[in-house]
């Protein structure tokens, strides 16, 4: 991360309608700065298709297409298709979608799409539960959080699921995570699924809620880099399914990140004990992948 040139010119400008300290507003402003002008972005359903602002007027200087919630996949293969139809290969299709319209809703046409290997970008911004309608529960809200329905006593009991295997395990040429807190990383990830070309790359872009976290705008930025520093949310990449590369390495307790939001003040001791023993086994677990692909190689 060390040393890269972060890109001057915005693509992104005043008057978009997200939240105060909105994650998922802070990485659509990174990603196109590294993607640029010759970008096309399909929204689905979700907190982005109201940020931009109402038709006819854009916070984005690039074309928007929103589309109806379960078909971001299949919509970026169409218009990847219309694209190529009409001999341009500079632009780059780029869907952006939450996490409810990645996790569940959206997962049926994105797993096609990547089966297929179609040649565009899928950026999930995750913001843990279904924010734009009420903070409800999605497959991507982690364990410990109280969301508006979770049953029994008001939190999530199953663990979040791990989007990024999944699509590692189609085999697509580059899957990877972002975060917001840590602009370097995410830009060069983003410029690097640009300049590949020719199949999916997925980008897992962990995205603060002020709102749905409960937790104050001015720390939104903090938290998602505490996400990070604790393991929470490693920030790694994945090339072709097999090779694994770690970019920041964690060392804080689980405990520093949970205890400051709202939606896990009422975890006890026991309760981040139990999440610390679940985040060092996926930590061991991404570690043991890392070392294996170095040893094939």
């Amino acid at each position: 991360m060390a040393g890269y040139n972060i890109p001057d010119t915005d693509y992104m400008v005043s008057g978009h309608v997200g939240c105060p300290g909105c994650g998922a507003t802070i990485a659509m402003k990174f990603a196109l700065k590294a993607m640029g002008e010759k970008t096309m972005v399909v929204i689905p359903a979700c907190c982005w298709g109201v940020i931009a602002g109402p038709y006819p007027q854009s916070s984005l200087k690039v074309p928007i297409l929103q589309t109806a919630f379960a078909t971001a996949g299949a919509t970026a293969s169409g218009l990847r298709a219309a694209l190529d139809m009409k001999g341009d290969s500079e632009t780059t299709v780029m869907a952006w979608a939450g996490d409810g319209g990645t996790f569940d809703i959206g997962i049926q046409a994105l797993s096609g799409a990547v089966e297929r290997n179609e040649d565009f970008i899928y950026v999930c911004y995750d913001n843990e539960a279904y924010m734009n309608t009420g903070v409800q529960r999605s497959s991507a809200t982690p364990f410990g959080s109280r969301t508006t329905t979770t049953p029994g006593k008001g939190w999530k009991k199953n663990r979040k699921k791990n989007m990024v295997e999944i699509l590692a395990a189609h085999r697509i040429p580059y899957a990877a995570t972002a975060s917001i807190a840590y602009p370097e990383d995410m830009i060069r990830k983003f410029d690097k699924a640009r300049r590949m070309k020719g199949g999916t790359r997925f980008i897992h872009v962990f995205a603060t809620c002020p709102t749905g976290w409960r937790i104050p705008s001015e720390m939104s930025v903090k938290i998602a880099r505490l996400a990070v520093q604790s393991n929470v949310f490693p920030l790694y990449e994945v090339e072709n399914g097999v090779k694994y590369t770690i970019n920041v390495e964690g060392s804080r307790p689980v405990a520093d990140y949970f205890k400051i939001q709202g939606r896990f003040k009422h975890l006890t001791d026991e309760d981040f004990e139990k999440i610390q023993n679940m985040v060092d086994k996926d930590w061991e677990l991404l570690l043991r992948k890392t070392s294996y692909f170095d040893r094939l190689t």
